[in-house]
């Protein structure tokens, strides 16, 4: 199994969510706030962030990263998403590589996102949920 997380409820309609590590996170439907939907798509950017992040430093330096944008197509009769797009864009403009060193940059991290990125590799794949309620008394 993986790290222990869990949601609670605060008294503004707002949610938290939080890890035995001690992280934390608002969420909601409300203005300002992630809903579900919207964190499947921070999961997914933030895995290929990480799954990124060496290639792009080797090649680019130390503190270097990508900007990772996700989107999902909706399908209000399913209540489910149909797929997400991800779009990576690495700025090396500041490196000076030449068509040949960015074509090699845009291959690695391809690979490392798709070796590296679990939460794509789920996403990809039908993923049971197993649920069970408890009515404390």
């Amino acid at each position: 199994m993986g790290k222990r997380l869990w949601v609670e409820r605060n008294k503004d309609g707002s949610w938290d969510a939080f890890s035995d590590e001690g992280a934390h996170i608002k969420f909601g439907k409300g203005k300002g706030q992630f809903s579900p939907g919207d964190l499947m798509k921070v999961a997914l950017s933030a895995c290929g962030a990480l799954s990124s992040q060496f290639a792009i430093e080797h090649a680019l330096g130390e503190g270097k990263g990508a900007k990772i944008v996700a989107d999902g197509t909706y399908d209000d009769a399913s209540d489910s998403y149909l797929n997400f797009s991800e779009q990576v864009v690495v700025d090396a403009t500041d490196a000076d590589l030449s068509e040949e060193d960015a074509a090699k940059l845009k291959e690695r991290v391809t690979r490392h996102i798709e070796k590296s990125c679990t939460v794509m590799h789920t996403y990809e794949q039908e993923t049971p949920v197993r649920m069970s309620v408890t009515v404390r008394k």
